[in-house]
């Protein structure tokens, strides 16, 4: 009995950590220097604003060092250094919650304009004791328009007797009328050191056992929040009776230890594809979500790309102990390996919420990684990376004319080169050479899935494309000593895959076209579609340009079979032809409207209302079933 009294009263008197070690002057306040450096020589210079703005993120000390503010200029036995005695009668009573000269509203839930005409009435009442009557807004800008304008003149203009202090989280929110007429203090976020060191300091008063590595972590969880650390201390502290170790820690905050972060690298660089996924499925099934895996491994290639350089080395954040490992894996690492790994596991992360299979999406991202040092392997060019060009439409090549080589004879005049860019091809026009041989045409290597042709006298020739994907890809050699990758893969692979020919690109002419044209007329009445060759054969043809041409039809119906045809037709004459470039359009010629019949113009409410005029017997069905129909 005696034992439970005494838990009892354990329990009466807990009191959490976030409340009980809250600062009660200035020099208590943790990791805000240049705040409550300023606050203080205000004081002792007698040059206080009569209106603050404290700004920064949530725990960090806004609330707190409003309170400090209050209780100090109020304080009758200032210390030298501008702090609270904590001994005189105001101190006392600020200490004790029953201090009449300093007023807290929440303005989260007290929002409305009649809150505020409340807090400005209450303005014009000089303090009883004291010298100064503080108001303290705590989450400012959850107020709305009309309470800030209501607020606007008591703030620009307030009794001597009456200061403002207004805390926030989001500036921004706040109108620029009372941006102006405050004095704003900017809150930064509190260090992994100085949280280390603070936590340090409670430990040690409450005789708990921690670890240093144990304490960083919390403070790496806690993001700069004192608070938030505060919290999670005694949390753990809850779960682990007393001892915090660097394993229980991990454990109860569900983070993940970066030793398998070290050997999921180990496996990829190794490209062992088996031991990645079997750590990943050991990781899974220890209850961890794939975006949690895809976030830490992320940030633990950043770390491993900060360590690269000795200058940006303290940026590091992590255990104590760990720095000399990941510096070693770091020197290991490429930096183009890190820097692509970075990326795809950004995009994986970025796309993670939209996957509907989570653990397949994750499992793609590690595969990419597992074969990245391969492709970084293969597009490198002398132990130097060729980097691939991308574009995103045809693009003209420009070229300069070059004077040929004479051999006893007149000198040929240059023709400017000409240019033609279509949808996937380009074409360009080359001078005729002074004395051609035998023309070779310029081959090309299957995989690569390149064509380029040799340019003749008159005929244009296609030049590097890529079926494909349908986009252009630039000559190889962009300049002397510089290799593209094209060339690059041809030296290295050129002799281990069969080489063909690629025929000529031919512009249009009617002749050949009618006949592509009644060929594929033919193959629609084989298919038995004698409405669509009916359509074709009284169609007419048009050529506007090289690559483009005009279907005119005579009614809205034909214009249709031909498109549902267009497709098949578009690649039957671009084979003809050997140009992809080509492309038409269909046309309805101008003459008598097409009649359309009525069935076609009616929606299904309309057809079934004149289904239940012609049958009645059809409408009494749907009233005795109470049926209802889906229009």
């Amino acid at each position: 009995m005696l034992t439970f009294e005494r838990v009892q009263k354990a329990m009466d008197n807990f009191v959490v950590s976030a409340r009980k070690y809250r600062p009660q002057n200035f020099n208590t306040v943790v990791g805000q220097l240049h705040i409550t450096t300023t606050l203080k020589n205000a004081i002792k210079n007698n040059q206080l604003a009569h209106a603050f703005l404290f700004c920064g993120p949530r725990g960090v000390g806004k609330t707190t060092c409003a309170r400090i503010l209050a209780k100090t200029i109020n304080c009758t036995n200032q210390t030298p250094e501008g702090e609270a005695c904590n001994t005189c009668n105001s101190c006392v009573s600020f200490d004790a919650g029953s201090s009449m000269n300093i007023h807290e509203l929440d303005a989260a839930s007290n929002n409305s304009v009649d809150d505020i005409r409340t807090l400005v009435e209450q303005v014009r009442f000089a303090p009883q004791a004291g010298k100064y009557k503080v108001y303290i807004v705590d989450e400012v800008h959850m107020l709305s328009a009309s309470a800030f304008n209501a607020f606007l003149k008591t703030l620009e203009e307030p009794p001597p007797y009456a200061i403002f202090i207004l805390a926030t989280t989001e500036k921004h929110k706040i109108l620029p009328t009372i941006l102006s007429r405050c004095q704003i203090f900017d809150f930064k976020r509190i260090t992994n050191n100085d949280t280390v060191e603070h936590l340090q300091e409670i430990v040690d008063k409450e005789s708990i056992k921690a670890e240093k590595a144990a304490l960083q972590v919390i403070a790496q969880k806690s993001e700069g929040c004192m608070r938030d650390s505060l919290s999670i201390l005694d949390k753990i502290v809850s779960f682990t009776n007393g001892t915090l170790t660097y394993q229980n820690t991990l454990e109860h905050l569900n983070i993940l230890d970066d030793d398998y972060y070290f050997k999921l690298l180990e496996a990829m660089q190794q490209q062992d594809l088996s031991a990645a996924m079997l750590l990943f499925d050991q990781i899974n099934r220890k209850g961890f979500e794939g975006d949690l895996v895809l976030n830490g491994f992320a940030e633990f290639i950043r770390n491993l790309l900060v360590c690269k350089d000795p200058k940006s080395a303290a940026l590091l954040e992590v255990v104590e102990g760990l720095q000399e490992k990941y510096t070693a894996t770091a020197q290991r690492a490429g930096v183009s390996f890190l820097v692509s790994a970075l990326n795809i596991l950004n995009e994986a992360e970025i796309n993670y919420k939209m996957a509907r299979n989570k653990r397949l999406h994750v499992e793609l991202a590690l595969i990419k990684l597992n074969f990245l040092q391969q492709a970084i392997e293969l597009s490198a060019d002398g132990g130097q990376l060729v980097k691939k060009k991308r574009l995103d439409q045809p693009i003209a090549f420009h070229t300069k004319a070059v004077p040929p080589i004479q051999m006893g004879g007149a000198p040929i005049p240059a023709t400017p080169s000409k240019a033609l860019a279509t949808d996937s091809k380009l074409y360009i026009e080359t001078p005729k050479p002074a004395a051609p041989a035998t023309e070779q045409p310029v081959k090309q290597v299957s995989p690569i899935n390149t064509s380029v042709a040799a340019p003749k006298p008159t005929v244009p020739a296609a030049v590097a494309t890529t079926t494909s994907s349908s986009k252009l890809i630039p000559p190889a050699t962009t300049g002397a000593g510089k290799k593209g990758l094209l060339d690059a893969l041809r030296e290295k692979y050129g002799d281990q895959y069969a080489i063909q020919e690629v025929p000529e690109a031919e512009l249009l002419n009617m002749d050949k076209l009618q006949a592509c044209w009644n060929e594929y007329t033919k193959s629609l009445e084989q298919q038995l579609k004698h409405s669509s060759a009916g359509t074709f054969r009284i169609a007419r043809l048009t050529i506007e340009d090289e690559i483009h041409f005009n279907v005119l039809v005579g009614s809205l119906t034909s214009q249709k079979f031909v498109e549902q045809e267009k497709m098949m037709l578009l690649e039957h004459i671009q084979k003809a032809f050997f140009n992809p470039g080509i492309m038409f359009q269909v046309l309805v010629e101008a003459g008598e409207q097409e009649e359309v019949p009525a069935h076609l113009r009616m929606n299904s409410r309309q057809k079934f209302e004149r289904i239940a005029e012609q049958f009645p017997m059809v409408k009494e069905l749907k009233d005795r079933l109470k049926l209802e129909i889906d229009y």
